[in-house]
């Protein structure tokens, strides 16, 4: 079973890439996680490989309750606020710990697969099967937009006050230094000048 992996991470940039094989993805601001359940077991990883298990026990109460019990889930712990917003400060608080939900972008292992080798449209639809069947709160499928609609949606993103989207290319193995995936930040947002996440 994969129990650790490097993250890919996004490059900056300041165009959206419009053609056909990118998928877009509302950047949430939260903190980025690994999310490894071996069994009866789950890690809940940051960045620097603290587990966070134990302050959101509610993700890791709900990642018990999915069917497929071997899997590895790349995504974002956030806190969202009345409108459904991702909220930082409040997340950074510690104080809404309870509230915190886990958003899953990419599907890095399942069954005790490695499938990072997968293109990221094959890992898509994996994670969107392992999550069909979940009924709780603490887990979701993060949303996303094929194609064209890139630059719309991220003037979208910008007028909503979102911290920006991440852009993917579909055909992209998960690859921490060569992915391809490509961050465009709303320059107002407050996450363009914080020094941690």
């Amino acid at each position: 079973m994969l129990t650790a992996f490097e993250f890919c991470v996004p490059k900056a940039a300041k165009a959206v890439p419009a053609g056909p094989d990118w998928i877009h993805e509302i950047k949430y601001d939260g903190y980025r996680a690994r999310m490894v359940r071996d069994g009866s077991t789950v890690k809940l990883l940051s960045k620097a490989g603290l587990d966070w298990s134990s302050r959101f026990p509610f993700i890791t109460e709900t990642a018990l309750k999915i069917a497929e019990p071997r899997f590895a889930l790349d995504g974002e712990i956030v806190v969202l606020d009345e409108f459904g917003i991702s909220d930082f400060d409040a997340l950074h608080s510690g104080r809404h710990n309870a509230a915190a939900r886990f958003y899953a972008f990419d599907l890095v292992a399942a069954s005790g697969e490695d499938l990072r080798d997968l293109p990221l449209f094959g890992r898509k639809t994996e994670l969107a099967r392992l999550l069909q069947r979940r009924r709780e709160d603490g887990i979701f499928l993060a949303p996303f937009e094929p194609g064209a609609i890139g630059p719309e949606l991220f003037r979208k993103a910008c007028e909503m006050d979102l911290e920006g989207i991440v852009s993917k290319h579909r055909e992209r193995r998960y690859r921490p230094r060569t992915c391809d995936w490509i961050k465009i930040k709303n320059p107002a947002h407050p996450a363009m000048t914080r020094r941690f996440e």
